[in-house]
């Protein structure tokens, strides 16, 4: 039986529209969308805390019920419906209208999810109520985004969400292409996914749910031993063959280099001309940061990648990461090696990708 894997992917959207007058009426009326989902999204919190911690006001009166159930289920019940329909009905006494409530039973249901994964925690005191930002994504079900095909020159695919038309910008993205095919062809599940609105750009979250297939050469009884180090930023040994991957002039240096020419702008910000506050004096700092950024995350996808890779072509199907709580607890420790070297983010993309190939992970 292959096992499934749920995975969420970025895809940039445009507007599928000439009209410019058209393409400013849907961004404003997502932009409404988004801060009618902030509001909403606090709201459902904040019910379902309260909801759940009535019983802790004893000082209401003596005789007030406290078994939070349906009075139709349970002559002791308070609620006049069930949990998810009471926020439900508050939420579109308040949204109906501003946003499509099938957007609003998208937000519930995950949120929901959330509350009863996380209330323990609320309820010990150990970590605080969720609060959610202006940027929150726009959720939406997989039966809303509607008729999705190839555009006419077979290089993206439109769809319509909500009756706004909406196409792909994948630019060299060979993967997603091939993803939104599989989507189309049914061979891949959409699951709930959401929109996200970030700097005027738009993008798909897209979740789909998919079979994993383990490649059929590997075994789990051949183990990769890798080692995550400072020379080498992967050292991976199997069986008695060991794989250097990567070196510390290509990733470390290479990124203090980066570091040195954002500490030279930053000393010349305050100097810099004015016109739109911090925005323009800061434009120039933030775009060295980001390219630091998008550097790290593309040598890591490019390391875990070449790794997976070993790992395949030598029938790996067991893959041990040594030593490496060690490794992430001094890290911690060291200033320069929590700031430079990512070894948390590293980890992810290993398992990332590893899951994918069908190969245990083991961390010691």
């Amino acid at each position: 039986m292959n096992a499934k894997q749920v995975t969420t992917r970025k895809i940039q959207l445009i507007i599928n529209s000439e009209d410019p007058q058209e393409v400013q009426r849907i961004f404003t009326t997502l932009y409404q969308w988004q801060y009618a989902c902030f509001r909403a999204a606090n709201y459902i919190f904040t019910h379902y805390y309260m909801q759940e911690r009535l019983k802790d006001f004893f000082y209401l009166s003596e005789g007030i019920k406290l078994k939070l159930d349906n009075v139709l289920k349970d002559e002791n019940g308070m609620l006049n419906t069930s949990r998810q329909n009471t926020v439900y009905k508050v939420l579109s006494q308040h949204f109906k209208g501003t946003l499509p409530l099938r957007v609003l039973t998208t937000l519930n249901t995950q949120l929901y999810k959330y509350f009863t994964a996380e209330k323990d925690y609320y309820i010990k005191g150990e970590r605080p109520v969720r609060n959610y930002q202006r940027n929150i994504p726009i959720p939406f079900s997989a039966g809303d985004l509607v008729k999705l095909h190839l555009t006419e020159d077979g290089k993206n695919y439109s769809f319509s969400l909500f009756k706004q038309p909406f196409r792909t910008y994948l630019g060299n993205g060979h993967d997603k292409f091939e993803l939104l095919q599989q989507v189309l062809n049914g061979q891949v599940k959409l699951c709930a996914s959401a929109l996200q609105l970030y700097k005027k750009k738009i993008y798909l979250l897209l979740t789909t749910d998919q079979a994993i297939s383990p490649v059929q050469t590997i075994d789990p009884d051949v183990v990769a031993e890798a080692s995550l180090g400072i020379d080498h930023p992967l050292v991976l040994t199997i069986q008695r063959e060991r794989f250097i991957i990567g070196n510390r002039e290509e990733f470390l240096y290479q990124r203090l280099a980066i570091q040195a020419a954002m500490n030279r702008v930053q000393q010349t910000t305050g100097t810099a001309r004015g016109g739109h506050g911090r925005a323009r004096k800061m434009k120039a700092l933030d775009r060295f940061s980001k390219a630091e950024y998008d550097y790290v995350q593309q040598k890591l996808h490019v390391y875990s990648r070449r790794l997976i890779d070993h790992c395949v072509d030598n029938g790996a199907g067991t893959l041990l990461l040594t030593h490496q709580q060690d490794k992430e607890a001094a890290a911690k420790e060291d200033a320069f090696l929590l700031r430079n070297w990512s070894y948390h983010s590293f980890k992810e993309k290993i398992m990332y990708k590893a899951a994918k190939a069908g190969i245990l992970v083991i961390s010691e």
